[in-house]
């Protein structure tokens, strides 16, 4: 066994005995490379990686063309580097599945809280239910910027109506920035609300979400449900 090879056992008995929770993130990004790079010595890109986008989130959430430029990156590493959030947001999704009744905020928050898992850019999505509150269908209406998305009216309705909802709940993320509603958040969401009530459809809430927080505008009052 060479030199290499014994420090990859040693350092792959090390995470299942203990996990990772004394591993530094050069260590982590290392051990990750272990299964792109099945020879040599893999600490040097890890380090690269580290420098060139700045911390293990910044380096799973580069764009695979980024990672590409990056010296000793190939397209298997590229693909292990994209898999890693992908992976993790479909077993978020999967532990939040199952039937699903809205009660409260922090419903809300585990429901949709995988849908922005990792996300760069802003996204909206619209949960739907039935008038006991069974969820009936969740589904991503919009995609924009990092700073900026335009939630179309006519999309929710069309969505609600094809599912047969009367009541949805609006969601969407601020992915460089705080929870917090901005001015056109309120101004959307009382636009929305207005224009769906003729439909016979309740927009129960709009939840904003961000680096693992949430703010949800019926909590804070912004919106009022007859």
């Amino acid at each position: 066994m060479g030199i290499h090879q014994g420090h990859r056992e040693r350092m792959k008995q090390e995470f299942l005995q203990g996990g990772l929770d004394h591993f530094s993130e050069p260590r982590v990004l290392e051990l990750l490379l272990f299964f792109s790079r099945f020879q040599g010595d893999v600490n040097p890109l890890a380090h690269r990686l580290l420098e060139t986008f700045g911390s293990l989130s910044g380096v799973l959430d580069a764009k695979p063309e980024e990672l590409a430029k990056v010296s000793g990156v190939g397209e298997n590493t590229v693909v292990l580097l994209k898999l890693i959030p992908a992976i993790a947001a479909r077993y978020l999704a999967c532990r939040a599945g199952g039937e699903v009744i809205l009660s409260d905020s922090q419903s809300l928050f585990e429901l949709f809280q995988p849908c922005f898992f990792a996300a760069r850019n802003e996204l909206s999505y619209l949960a739907c239910f039935d008038s006991k509150l069974k969820l009936l269908g969740l589904k991503k209406i919009s995609e924009g910027s990092p700073n900026a998305n335009e939630i179309s009216v006519r999309k929710i309705s069309s969505e609600a109506l094809a599912l047969n909802a009367t009541v949805v709940v609006l969601a969407h993320n601020h992915p460089s920035g705080l929870a917090t509603p901005s001015e056109e958040d309120i101004f959307t969401t009382r636009f929305i609300q207005n224009a769906l009530r003729p439909l016979g459809i309740t927009l129960y809430d709009h939840v904003i979400l961000a680096d693992g927080d949430m703010v949800s505008l019926r909590d804070s009052k912004y919106l009022t449900v007859l």
